[in-house]
């Protein structure tokens, strides 16, 4: 956006904003900088918070299933942890249904697509609550 500072010249705002408070041009640039860094932090950490829920989430389903196949307490933490690292084949979700809808299936235990997905979401939602509750 341009302004009209004087008879016939035209600056930009920021250039404005700028030397009207006795501040050189660089100094607004080095502002935009600034947000762009913020900007870039906030996603950085946005999809940490993002990862961290998603893997607590993982872990909890690992658990659901185990307690289905009729693990016991070490079993179902080692399973767990398989369930963890099947999320890491390929993006989004659809690896973690697969293999506990396989596991599932190959215990004797029957869970459609939709019940593993809602178990999925609802752990989710539990997962982002704990994490936030952290800080």
């Amino acid at each position: 956006m341009l302004v009209q500072p004087g008879p016939g010249r035209y600056m930009p705002v920021d250039a404005q904003r700028a030397s009207a408070l006795n501040r050189p041009q660089e100094f607004a640039m080095a502002g935009m900088d600034d947000r762009k860094d913020a900007f870039e932090n906030k996603f950085a950490h946005d999809e940490a918070l993002q990862f961290k829920a998603t893997a607590r989430r993982n872990k909890m389903l690992g658990l659901w299933a185990a307690e289905k196949l009729g693990k016991s307490p070490d079993e179902a933490e080692a399973y767990a942890k398989s369930v963890v690292m099947a999320d890491f084949e390929e993006a989004g979700d659809d690896d973690v249904l697969r293999k506990i809808k396989a596991d599932l299936a190959a215990g004797g235990v029957d869970q459609s697509d939709h019940q593993i997905r809602r178990t999925m979401d609802e752990l989710m939602a539990k997962a982002v609550e704990e994490i936030r509750a952290k800080g």
